[in-house]
């Protein structure tokens, strides 16, 4: 291997790790607490990006899930062909785009305050249009990608996934759930067979 290319694989570690760590300096103590509030109180939870947000919000459905708050990847081309049918009146959609004017997403954005779902929007840019059509938006903050031309969605799918977790980890409190709860519907793997000793 290139020493080039070792030196870029060991900086894509200290990019990451600085994101992370500055990330807390844009948590915003009200916006998180409405978002868990609504996420809480949904009876369905959908979740839409774009290319790698859409990957993290495939993660970020099965966390729900995993906790008992039903939820599901809306695909943003099947959502306008029927898919949106998933949500009603009172349910949650979450939108993920680090740029907020995601293409795709914007026709999804008015079909959910036709039907009366509530959106949570996280991204970047807060006067995008799916920040401003959102009841609560969550600040994404990246200080770059990993690679040398800072275009690949490296740096930015895991400060996605980290607010996906703290979302996760903070409905675990405010929703009292148990891991016994969690032994039941993970009875697979290593971690399945220590839950259910």
């Amino acid at each position: 291997m290139k020493p080039e290319s070792l030196k870029a694989a060991r900086a894509a570690y200290e990019i990451e790790a600085e994101c992370l760590h500055n990330m807390i300096n844009y948590f915003d103590d009200e916006a998180f607490s409405k978002a868990v509030a609504l996420l809480k109180e949904s009876p369905r939870i959908g979740a839409s990006g774009c290319g790698h947000s859409g990957i993290i919000c495939q993660h970020f459905a099965h966390l729900m899930c995993c906790i008992e708050q039903p939820a599901k990847f809306v695909s943003p081309a099947e959502a306008v062909h029927g898919g949106m049918g998933f949500l009603q009146e009172g349910d949650v959609m979450l939108f993920a785009s680090r740029g907020g004017k995601t293409g795709e997403l914007l026709p999804i954005l008015d079909i959910c305050k036709r039907k009366g779902v509530r959106v949570i929007t996280v991204t970047e840019n807060l006067e995008s249009p799916l920040a401003l059509g959102a009841d609560v938006v969550l600040k994404q903050y990246v200080n770059r990608e990993t690679d040398k031309y800072n275009s690949q969605g490296t740096t930015s799918s895991t400060a996605l996934a980290m607010i996906f977790h703290a979302l996760q980890t903070a409905l675990i409190e405010e929703t009292d759930y148990k891991n016994e709860q969690f032994a039941l519907i993970h009875p697979g793997g290593a971690v399945g067979e220590r839950l259910n000793k």
